[in-house]
């Protein structure tokens, strides 16, 4: 069993930044690949970012390639999505995944997301 609690989502203007974190317990977090999915109002949850276990992989939706930076530290059990150059269409909820068997599919476990505005 792992648990994963989100935070670092708020209001922000367009073109500005936020960093997410992604907490987890329960169960070894070193062992599990990870992801960061987002879903807006309206929309069906959608794949954001993607690390695996060994730190050696990372992707990412085109849509926030070169913007977000998604990163873990393994020794404090936490992953983060960095979030440069915001745009409204970030606007969603962020939701953190563990189990991922491969990029784009969620895994078994997730957190309860947090929210992320991004203001014109």
């Amino acid at each position: 069993q792992v648990q994963l609690v989100e935070s670092g989502g708020g209001l922000v203007q367009a073109g500005g930044s936020l960093r997410l974190s992604c907490a987890a317990s329960g169960r070894a977090f070193n062992n599990y690949n990870m992801a960061w999915f987002r879903q807006a109002p309206g929309k069906e949850r959608e794949f954001v970012a993607f690390i695996n276990w060994s730190i050696t992989s990372t992707n990412y939706a085109d849509s926030v390639k070169g913007r977000f930076t998604i990163s873990r530290d393994n020794a404090k059990n936490t992953v983060y999505l960095q979030m440069n150059s915001l745009k409204p269409e970030d606007t969603a909820v962020y939701y953190c995944n563990a189990g991922s068997s491969r990029v784009g599919v969620g895994g078994y476990y997730w957190g309860q997301g947090t929210q992320v505005t991004v203001s014109s």
